[in-house]
């Protein structure tokens, strides 16, 4: 890729303080941090150049929506070099911040320790943005598998077709990103969202409710309001809410605002569904006391 097909995001709009507020221990499973590009060099081969989003922009969002804890997402532009992820851990403090790692098949046993006492609790495959071949996935998740972290997918529905195969050999928990990335026209009832339903009633699956990049119907997102009832329905204990910032890379999407995100997928729950999505059901999967 050249410099110039490298797309370069915007910032997002600053939260407000949601209408209803946020449950105590309310969890955000998937956000980037991007700080300065001289102490954390990107990728040559990034498809995005991200805004500056830096821990202080994301603690100041957080204190303002009501988000308790965290998990760190590893951004692609940044490839293997994890550094930035692990160090946003230690700054926003390890108690209640975790991290998702990618790494590739030259990881060793002692780098994987280290980061695990830094907080990280599971290894990325993006097939979206990202360089980690879903091939590779058995390998790494035997070396993952006595630190007890989990597999987090980030694919579409139609490579998850595919890929059952590699999936059935995986004994580990396996996150899937935004939704699973159906189609949202296709609606419930099409192949490939019952494809992530049947998947979903399998203990190990667990899934993100983040599903603005499938919807085509922003800002209220109806089109997926059915999809997401149905997938904590079918797996209340297994469904986690992430807000995605800063909302980098949305391929002509317009840019969301984080609280908004958060109002939309809270009207969607009954009291004891949000309980489970924002607080219990991330303190299960990452560690948190």
């Amino acid at each position: 890729m050249t410099a110039q097909d490298i797309v370069v995001s915007s910032p997002p709009p600053l939260a407000r303080k949601p209408t209803t507020k946020a449950l105590q221990g309310t969890t955000d499973t998937h956000f980037h941090i991007f700080e300065s590009t001289e102490t954390y060099p990107l990728s040559p081969t990034r498809m995005y150049d991200p805004a500056l989003s830096t821990v202080d922009d994301y603690r100041a969002m957080a204190q303002t929506v009501g988000i308790d804890r965290m998990v760190v997402v590893q951004a692609s532009i940044y490839g293997t070099d994890n550094r930035c992820l692990v160090d946003s851990i230690e700054r926003l403090g390890v108690k209640n911040t975790r991290g998702i790692a990618v790494v590739d098949q030259s990881i060793t046993l002692n780098a994987l320790r280290d980061m695990d006492r830094r907080g990280v609790r599971g290894i990325r495959f993006n097939a979206i943005t990202g360089r980690t071949p879903i091939e590779w996935l058995p390998a790494l998740a035997k070396m993952i598998e006595p630190l007890g972290w989990h597999i987090q997918l980030w694919t579409n529905s139609a490579r998850l077709l595919e890929i059952g195969h590699i999936l059935n050999d995986v004994p580990l928990p396996i996150v899937l990103d935004h939704m699973g990335q159906f189609p949202a026209a296709e609606g419930v009832q099409g192949n490939q969202f019952q494809n992530i339903l049947r998947l979903m009633k399998d203990d190990r699956f667990w899934i993100k409710l983040v599903g603005y990049r499938v919807s085509k119907a922003p800002p209220a997102f109806e089109d997926i309001r059915e999809a997401a009832k149905v997938l904590v329905s079918v797996a209340p204990e297994h469904c986690l809410w992430g807000t995605d910032w800063p909302h980098i890379y949305l391929e002509g999407r317009p840019m969301p605002n984080t609280t908004e995100l958060f109002e939309t997928v809270d009207s969607w729950l009954s009291p004891a569904e949000a309980g489970r999505v924002f607080v219990q059901n991330p303190a299960r999967l990452y560690g948190f006391g």
